[in-house]
């Protein structure tokens, strides 16, 4: 448990922090957090569990494939709990089998469509994970923009965001920014 002692968290809630607003797809939002959204922030900080999504590139290397799978592995161990998507190969497969290798408990795997529409190997794996969100309302959706509605989903459940990437991962890209955004932390990891 993390505790922060008076003299190094001082929050003086009299000071309006200057607004920013980002406008996506005629949306606004605000880069102010309320006093209760920075209460939860606190209290999430202080508590240890945390939601940390896990998201990234089909195409990885044997090396990341195992270094996903080991932070997985440590995040689950540490009782946070890890969200990812669905996918044949890659970090969403690797995070789920490094989650399972400790405890299913603390795995949520949101797909974008649904179980039937994953490979093989990846249906396997599912069938050891207890919580799965399927989608079979976006079947007849363009794969691309299942995928974009499944990322936001796992971003909008999620503390932290941590994302496997190329600079020319434009789902990915967008992926990120809704995070921001949204205040989400993120940690990316460019493989390029």
């Amino acid at each position: 448990m993390l505790i922060f002692p008076s003299q190094y968290l001082q929050v003086d809630f009299n000071i309006k922090p200057a607004v920013t607003t980002h406008l996506i797809k005629g949306e606004s939002k605000s880069d102010t957090l309320s006093l209760d959204e920075l209460s939860n922030e606190l209290r999430m900080i202080q508590s240890g569990q945390k939601r940390i999504s896990i998201i990234g590139t089909r195409n990885l290397s044997i090396t990341h494939q195992r270094i996903v799978e080991t932070i997985s592995y440590a995040l689950v161990q540490a009782e946070n709990t890890v969200i990812t998507s669905g996918g044949s190969s890659g970090v969403n497969l690797a995070a789920i089998q490094g989650a399972i290798k400790h405890s299913s408990d603390y795995l949520e795997v949101i797909l974008p469509q649904t179980i039937e529409q994953q490979p093989q190997d990846m249906r396997q794996c599912l069938k050891e994970v207890r919580l799965i969100t399927e989608h079979p309302e976006r079947l007849e959706m363009d794969f691309a923009e299942a995928s974009r509605l499944c990322y936001n989903e796992i971003i909008d459940t999620a503390h932290q965001v941590i994302c496997f990437l190329y600079h020319d991962s434009k789902t990915l890209l967008k992926a990120l920014d809704y995070a921001k955004i949204n205040h989400k932390i993120v940690t990316a990891f460019y493989l390029d």
